[in-house]
């Protein structure tokens, strides 16, 4: 029996015994109600709403404090002696490369696609409210981390959840807490196996054959899927075993380098249209609120947009603060305001720039999937770049295989974590998680199981449920730690220190 039949009745087996689960867990997470004729999900809703409050909340935040965002990323405020693993700027990169991926060249194309260039708006809107609720979550992440006897760090809603709660509402809210905590555990882990690897690797084999000669050419076989499977699984694996610094130091050339080759195609293809540009903009101001062709009309295209962005930046699902959570700093607010810049990277800036590349260049491909064929999101981005550099598609495969390798390494980070909540921090339990977790990106050349991914997706929504709720039930924790850091940054600028201060030994207080 040859590697080809067996990977298909593999993933035929798994199809059919996973399939009617992932079916009816996708009809109730990504539950949808109508909203004029357009179909709006409860979850996505759900996320927006977050936004909205916690912008409100905290007197909008990312816009006031944008610039002491990026004076922080640049260490301004760093302090000796802090305790964590990596900076302010390596934490970043960490966590947007979890979140800068495939979904920015495809799942943008097929926005547009669907709810017409002034998806990009309402896009661009829910990404600004994702801000907001980034930096709430990446506090709380900081905030309630533990520090371990080896300098290790460990954060994320499986440490803020429990301990949060239970300082707040005492024995009823830890039992609470460590509930959710084991629930949100458990859909990081899956989601991390399958959406954060293994669909990774498999998109990214996918496109580096459609450039090598296709299923004929020398990868095209299952001997080339295999290889390749196992080289991107060394790489994972040897990172991983350096922990968050080694994937730190990894994701902090990665991040900028794949996303500077990006921007700096996107902007060559608007430079050369560059007297096309007012006209693009125009249609995507003008498709905000009068589209053309798009089902459900504004309402249509705002919910196509807001969807995209929601997807895209993972603000309040509760996956981001794990990587912030190893930041060297003695304020928590200080990293959930370098946090409030992910969303603007992934969302504002790179989604923008895929939605304007395509607008711009308008490729055959893009009216096709306008009039209702079935076109690939990463096709009609390619096309849209073909139009002034011939020879992108192979660009496009470096990047793509780029965004792939990051995410699939901060995903193996996130996974990591949650595997030693939930089975502990014992040398074999870590090495088990690593070997499991390389397997599947072998995996992931291989197969396609798109019902587990599908499963995976909703398990990574239902989290936001559960982190959203204690966002809520915590936001005065998080007023508390910026008044805190605030008050540093002021004495900071006076010259004078104001060494560990209330929210110091707070956070002192919760590190084991």
């Amino acid at each position: 029996m040859s590697l080809d039949s067996v990977t298909q009745s593999v993933d035929e087996a798994v199809s059919g015994f996973f399939e009617p689960i992932a079916e009816w867990l996708g009809e109730v997470v990504f539950y949808t109600v109508p909203v004029g004729d357009a179909d709006l999900p409860l979850i996505v809703a759900w996320l927006v709403v977050a936004g909205l409050v916690f912008t409100s909340w905290f007197g909008f935040i990312q816009l006031r404090k944008f610039k002491l965002a990026f004076d922080v990323v640049r260490g301004k405020y760093d302090e000796k002696g802090s305790t964590g693993e990596v900076n302010h700027f390596q934490a970043l990169t960490a966590a947007v490369s979890g979140t800068v991926g495939l979904g920015n060249i495809a799942g943008v194309a097929v926005a547009v696609s669907i709810g017409g260039a002034g998806a990009t708006f309402w896009m661009v809107l829910c990404g600004l409210l994702g801000m907001a609720t980034k930096f709430v979550e990446v506090t709380l992440g900081v905030k309630y981390r533990e520090v371990h006897a080896d300098g290790t760090v460990s954060g994320g809603p499986m440490h803020y959840l429990p301990k949060g709660l239970a300082e707040r509402f005492g024995k009823n809210g830890k039992t609470l807490g460590k509930v959710l905590a084991v629930l949100a555990s458990f859909l990081i882990l899956f989601f991390g196996l399958f959406g954060g690897n293994l669909f990774q690797v498999n998109q990214s084999y996918a496109q580096l054959v459609s450039v090598a000669g296709g299923e004929d050419g020398a990868l095209g076989s299952s001997a080339g899927a295999l290889f390749f499977g196992i080289l991107v699984a060394a790489v994972v694996g040897i990172v991983l075993l350096g922990g968050i610094r080694s994937i730190a130091s990894v994701t902090s050339r990665l991040v900028p380098a794949m996303a500077g080759i990006y921007i700096l195609a996107c902007l060559t293809v608007i430079l050369v249209n560059i007297t096309a540009v007012p006209d693009a903009v125009v249609r995507i101001v003008e498709g905000a609120f009068n589209p053309q062709g798009v089902v459900g009309g504004v309402l249509g295209a705002l919910i196509i947009g807001f969807k995209r962005a929601a997807f895209s930046n993972e603000a309040g699902l509760g996956s981001a603060p794990i990587a912030h959570a190893a930041v060297k700093t003695k304020h928590p607010a200080s990293e959930g305001l370098v946090a409030l810049l992910e969303p603007f990277i992934d969302t504002v800036v790179v989604c923008t720039m895929t939605a304007l590349t395509i607008v711009i260049a308008n490729p055959d491909s893009w009216g096709e999937a306008r009039a209702g064929q079935d076109i690939g999101g990463v096709t009609i981005t390619s096309d849209a770049f073909e139009t002034v550099l011939p020879w992108f598609p192979y660009v496009l495969t470096l990047a793509v295989l780029l965004f792939a390798i990051s995410t699939v390494l901060t995903w193996g980070y996130y996974g990591l974590k949650s595997w030693t909540y939930l089975f502990g921090r014992s040398r074999a339990s870590e090495i088990t998680y690593k070997v499991v977790y390389t397997l599947f990106a072998i995996a992931g050349s291989l197969l396609t199981l798109q019902t587990l991914i599908d499963l995976a997706d909703a398990f990574l929504f239902s989290l936001a449920v559960i982190n959203i709720i204690g966002l809520y039930l915590l936001a005065p924790v998080v007023r508390r730690e910026l008044n805190s850091f605030l008050e540093h940054v002021r004495a900071r600028k006076s010259g004078g220190s104001t060494g560990d201060g209330d929210g110091d030994q707070e956070s002192a207080k919760t590190t084991v």
